[in-house]
Formats: structure tokens, sequence, C-alpha cells
């Protein structure tokens, strides 16, 4: 089970030290507004179901405290040779093309231990800040850093 704070389940991108720091402060800037994880692994194996829309998420840092919330806006599950340049393209990581994509999340998690192929499935899931007082974030400013 994943942990939770005040009742929202925690979303603790990449592995914590300098790729967790950066990749928070892409969605804290509205760069990011995506992030992947493995069916089998992330959701199945922790006993965790799929996040919804409308669902709000604590942000966290490297020491689990939260940083920020942000509300999930869509959920798709694909084989991961057929995600889209779209949603690659949302996780703000600076990716020239869904191939590249795929070539730095397949050496991730398999660098994490875990086999990937192209039919393996793939949770893409996008979201957005949410304001201090629970409303989107405006544009331009980001607040809760």
């Amino acid at each position: 089970m994943w942990g939770r704070i005040d009742g929202l389940r925690i979303l603790g991108l990449g592995t914590p030290g300098d790729m967790r720091t950066w990749l928070n402060d892409l969605v804290m800037s509205k760069a990011k507004t995506g992030t992947a994880g493995l069916l089998e692994y992330d959701y199945r194996a922790e006993n965790e179901e799929l996040e919804h829309v409308g669902e709000r998420l604590a942000l966290v840092d490297d020491n689990g405290g939260q940083l920020a919330e942000v509300e999930v806006t869509a959920v798709t599950v694909v084989p991961f040779n057929e995600v889209t340049w779209e949603f690659a393209d949302s996780e703000g990581e600076g990716y020239r093309s869904v191939d590249h994509w795929g070539e730095a999340h397949r050496r991730f998690w398999t660098d994490a231990g875990y086999k990937v192929h192209d039919t393996t499935e793939v949770v893409c899931m996008s979201f957005r800040l949410i304001d201090g007082d629970g409303r989107p974030a405006s544009e331009g400013v980001a607040s809760g850093s």
C-alpha cells in the first residue's frame, strides 16, 4: 500500500534525491503534468487501485513531506509501445520524441529491476497542480513551494 497524508495517497516522483527534486521542480513550474508507472509493479504488486479523475494526491519531497497537492485529470493504461507523444511530452522532461521517452523509461525501469517489453502495461496519469486554496493553480504562478 502507498502511504497517505491527511487521507491523500502520496505521489513520490522518480527516486529520492536529485531526480525527485528535479521532477518536483518541473511540477511546481507546471512544466510537468504527467507521469507514468508500471501497472504490474507500481499498482498490482503494491495492491493499489489506479488513480481516478478528480482524485487529489499529495506530492511529496525526499523526506516524505507534502510539497503540494495535485488533481488527477486523466488516467489511461496502454502497452509500452503505444504511449503517445502527447503524453510523453506532458512529462515535461525534455524528450525529443516518443522513442526518446521510451528509451529513457525502459532504462529507468530496467535499472530498478523491472523487465519492460513493448506489451508491458503502462499507467499514464495526467494531473494539474492545485493552489493552496484548493483550486487549480493560476497560470504563471505556482504556490506551495
